[in-house]
């Protein structure tokens, strides 16, 4: 079920809402039985049948606390509990996310393996990696084990962040499972949020998308115009898409009294990659640091090819979490050997904000070619066509028309992209008798109106409308 569709705005949306503020307002484990059973419809009904897997990650990994705890409390050390529930975790993620990938590789090598067809069940790298924070935190003592299944069970399949984040550490949310605190202005701020979510995915992220797909799909683009146009298009859709999501979830957690954190904080702003990967996916990246980077040692080691090695185990790691492809891989790597330029080769260092800006950008444009790309030959192709290589003309009508058709949403994607509400809500602010005037807030609320109304037709008639981290 999307947060873009019908069903879920006028339908399961509402009702959840209305279920949970009406007969169960005062009974908390009334709600949380009534998240739970609603997190698991929302999720059967795209998976009927992979919704017993995560039903199954969720028993598992609660006996995994427990033992956890157990063995805690007991002054035993935690290496043999902690060690099982990661393996058996990542061995499901393996079967069901890499193995068809492994065993086509291998006979390429000349092996003669079955190659099984394994569907993937929609958002299970997310709910795996939560599902191990739950246990790494308990024992790590950032968050108590749970007595009860239910409560790790909301945990895990919370519907806003269940299929595509932010992947929420237990930590965060360990005491608001069952202390939370429901408010008129968290819910109105988490309506808020979710308006501006869903307008950055149906108006943005879809439209932005028809571009993009039109210079991936088909073979080379027709001109190197359109390769640009079709790539910078990507990154952008990427951004609404999945910040629209984010967007989207964290607003429904305040509506029912989960804070998550942010998962995005103006990345294309950045005038660095290093930058740009503390303000992007957020979450994932927070993930990798505290459950890999810090426990191999970080940057507190005694050898400096020691913290090499270690951001290098992350951003493979990072490629490879993204999905069962070479370009994935690929791209991880590129990540890494550009931090590692910044980090120790000086890269960028000294030069003017706009130059620096600039290169940080066009890095994640190439990068994402590699990841947008369904092979790296297909890849290979896309950069010929970047870079004039061939015979392939500067300009096309195919680059004249997307640009007349599509100026627009480029535009607004643009200026969204940088704080540009915040500068708005400086220049409206307006006082009178030293009282500041609530200019911004009706502004922003007829905005948020505006984008809800257009969003909702563009949902009625059915337009394109992919989630592309759906399918990690």
């Amino acid at each position: 079920m999307l947060f873009s569709s019908s069903v879920f705005l006028f339908l399961f949306l509402p009702v959840v809402l209305l279920v949970y503020y009406l007969p169960l307002r005062k009974w908390r484990r009334g709600q949380n039985i009534f998240l739970t059973l609603a997190s698991l419809f929302f999720y059967a009904w795209g998976e009927p049948w992979f919704v017993l897997v995560m039903m199954g990650s969720i028993a598992a990994n609660y006996l995994f606390g427990l033992w956890v705890a157990a063995w805690k409390e007991r002054g035993r050390r935690l290496r043999l509990p902690v060690t099982v529930s990661v393996v058996c975790n990542l061995a499901v993620l393996f079967i069901f996310k890499y193995l068809t990938f492994v065993l086509t590789n291998l006979n390429l090598l000349g092996f003669q393996l079955t190659v099984p067809v394994i569907n993937l069940p929609i958002g299970i790298s997310f709910f795996t990696f939560q599902a191990m924070s739950y246990v790494l935190d308990v024992a790590r003592g950032r968050g108590e084990a749970q007595k009860s299944l239910l409560n790790v069970g909301l945990y895990v399949s919370f519907f806003p962040q269940l299929i595509a984040g932010p992947i929420v550490k237990y930590e965060t949310v360990a005491e608001e499972i069952l202390h939370r605190r429901e408010n008129w202005d968290d819910f109105t701020s988490g309506v808020q949020r979710f308006l501006m979510g869903l307008g950055k995915k149906v108006i943005l992220s879809n439209q932005l998308a028809v571009v993009a797909d039109a210079a991936f799909n088909h073979g080379q683009p027709q001109s190197m115009a359109f390769a640009w146009i079709g790539a910078v298009c990507y990154i952008l859709q990427l951004y609404y898409d999945f910040g629209g999501y984010s967007d989207m979830a964290i607003g429904l957690g305040r509506m029912f009294g989960f804070h998550f954190l942010e998962n995005f904080d103006y990345p294309y702003i950045s005038t660095s990659v290093t930058e740009f990967w503390r303000r992007w996916h957020i979450s994932l990246t927070s993930w990798f640091r505290d459950y890999v980077y810090f426990p191999l040692g970080g940057s507190r080691v005694d050898k400096q090819w020691k913290v090499v090695r270690n951001i290098f185990v992350v951003w493979l790691l990072t490629g490879i979490w993204h999905g069962a492809n070479w370009t994935y891989v690929v791209w991880g790597l590129l990540n890494y050997a550009l931090l590692m330029l910044e980090k120790y080769g000086g890269l960028g260092r000294g030069w003017p904000k706009a130059l620096g800006w600039l290169y940080t950008q066009a890095a994640f444009v190439l990068t994402c070619v590699v990841f947008r790309s369904d092979s790296l030959s297909a890849a290979g192709s896309y950069f010929l066509s970047l870079f004039h290589i061939g015979s392939m003309p500067l300009w096309s009508s195919q680059a004249a028309l997307y640009l007349r058709e599509y100026w627009i949403i480029l535009l607004a994607a643009a200026l969204c992209a940088a704080p540009t509400a915040t500068w708005l809500r400086k220049k409206l602010a307006v006082t009178a008798g030293g009282r500041l005037l609530p200019v911004w807030d009706c502004v922003s609320t007829l905005a948020l109106l505006a984008v809800f109304v257009v969003a909702v037709c563009f949902t009625i008639k059915g337009t394109y409308n992919p989630f592309i981290y759906f399918n990690f």
